[in-house]
C-alpha cells in the first residue's frame, strides 16, 4: 500500500517537473562548443587585421605601377620617407590641423553645452538646430563651402565686402580655412557630448554651494569642471584622432594645395600611391600614421582613466 502510494506520487512528482528529461550531450560536443562560437569573432578579427598587415608587409617591397614584380627592399621605403622634407612638412601640417581644429572645438562646445543647459524655448530649438551640420557628410559640406570661398562669386566675399580678390583658398589662408569647416561640422558633436555630461552631474553639490553663497563661476571652476573632465576627455580622444585621419574634407577643399599647404599625411599617402602610382611609399605613409595615432590614442586614454578615478573621488 506505502508502495503504491510512493510510486503514484513519484509519478505525480515527474509529470509535474515536465516529463522526459534533456538530452545528454557528448563530452566531445561539450568540448567543441567554445570553439565553434568563437568562429565568427575569429572571422571578424581577421577581417580587421588581414588589410593592416598586408599594409604592412607593403611597406618593406618596391611596389609600385612601373615595377610588376616587386622584390623586399627592406627598410628603404622608411629611409625615404623619413628623410622627406616634404613627410615632415605633412606631419606639422596635420599636428597643427589637429591641435588648433580640436582646441577650438572643445572651448566652443563647452560654451554651447552651458548655454543649451538652461531650460529655454530657444534653448531647445537651437539644440535640435545644432545636429543638422552632422547630418551632413563631410565631402558635401566641403563642396558647400568650396563654392562659398570662391573669390569670384562666393557668398562670403559678397557678405564682408571683400571683392575678387580675397582668397580664402591661398597659400596663407588654406589650412585655416579648412580648420573653419571643421568646426562648423564637428563643434555641434563636442556640444552634444558635453552636453550629455552636464545632465548627468548630480544636483545636490550645486544646491549646497548655491545656499552657501558661491557664484557661478566657483561653482563652475571648482565643481562642474572636475565632474565634466571624463566627457570632456572624451571628445577631445574622438575628434583629435579624427582629426589626425583628415582627408576627405582637405582633399575636396584644396586637393592638398596649394602647393603643400593643406598637405596632411592622408593626402600624402594618397599622393604617393594613387596619383604617383608608388605603393609602398603611400602605405609607409599610412603605417607611420598608424604609429602617431596610436601612441597619442594611448596616451589620452591614459589620461582619461585619471581623470575618470579623480571625477569618481569628486562625486563621492
Amino acid at each position: 500500500m506505502t508502495t503504491g502510494i510512493s510510486g503514484g506520487q513519484t509519478a505525480r512528482v515527474q509529470g509535474t517537473d515536465g516529463g522526459t528529461p534533456p538530452p545528454s550531450v557528448s563530452r566531445a560536443r561539450r568540448k567543441a562548443r567554445p570553439y565553434l562560437l568563437s568562429i565568427p569573432a575569429t572571422a571578424v578579427v581577421i577581417g580587421i587585421l588581414l588589410p593592416f598587415f598586408i599594409g604592412v608587409y607593403y611597406t618593406f617591397l618596391n611596389f609600385s605601377a612601373t615595377e610588376r614584380n616587386p622584390q623586399f627592399a627592406g627598410i628603404s621605403n622608411f629611409v625615404s620617407v623619413l628623410s622627406d622634407p616634404l613627410f615632415w612638412g605633412s606631419v606639422r601640417t596635420t599636428l597643427l590641423y589637429a591641435v588648433a581644429a580640436t582646441a577650438i572645438e572643445t572651448v566652443l562646445g563647452i560654451a554651447i553645452a552651458l548655454l543649451l543647459n538652461r531650460s529655454s524655448l530657444v534653448g531647445k530649438i537651437f539644440e535640435k538646430v545644432l545636429i543638422m551640420p552632422l547630418m551632413i557628410a563631410p565631402v558635401i559640406a566641403g563642396v558647400i563651402w568650396a563654392l562659398m570661398f570662391n573669390p569670384q562669386f562666393g557668398i562670403l566675399n559678397y557678405v564682408f565686402h571683400l571683392g575678387s580678390v580675397y582668397d580664402f583658398l591661398s597659400r596663407e589662408r588654406a589650412l585655416w580655412s579648412a580648420i573653419l569647416v571643421d568646426l562648423w561640422i564637428y563643434t555641434p558633436f563636442v556640444a552634444i557630448l558635453v552636453l550629455a555630461g552636464v545632465r548627468s552631474l548630480p544636483k545636490e553639490p550645486f544646491e549646497a554651494s548655491a545656499v552657501d553663497g558661491a557664484s557661478w563661476f566657483y561653482m563652475f571652476r571648482r565643481l562642474m569642471l572636475p565632474m565634466m573632465w571624463p566627457y570632456i576627455l572624451v571628445a577631445v580622444i574622438f575628434r583629435f584622432m579624427d582629426c589626425l585621419k583628415i582627408f576627405d574634407l582637405v582633399y575636396v577643399l584644396t586637393k592638398g594645395g596649394p602647393g603643400d599647404a593643406t598637405r596632411t599625411l592622408q593626402v600624402g599617402a594618397y599622393q604617393d600611391s594613387i596619383i604617383n602610382f608608388n605603393y609602398s611609399r603611400g602605405s609607409t605613409y599610412m603605417f607611420l600614421l598608424w604609429i602617431l595615432v596610436f601612441v597619442t590614442a594611448k596616451y589620452l586614454v591614459g589620461v582619461l582613466g585619471k581623470a575618470q578615478r579623480r571625477a569618481a573621488g569628486s562625486e563621492g
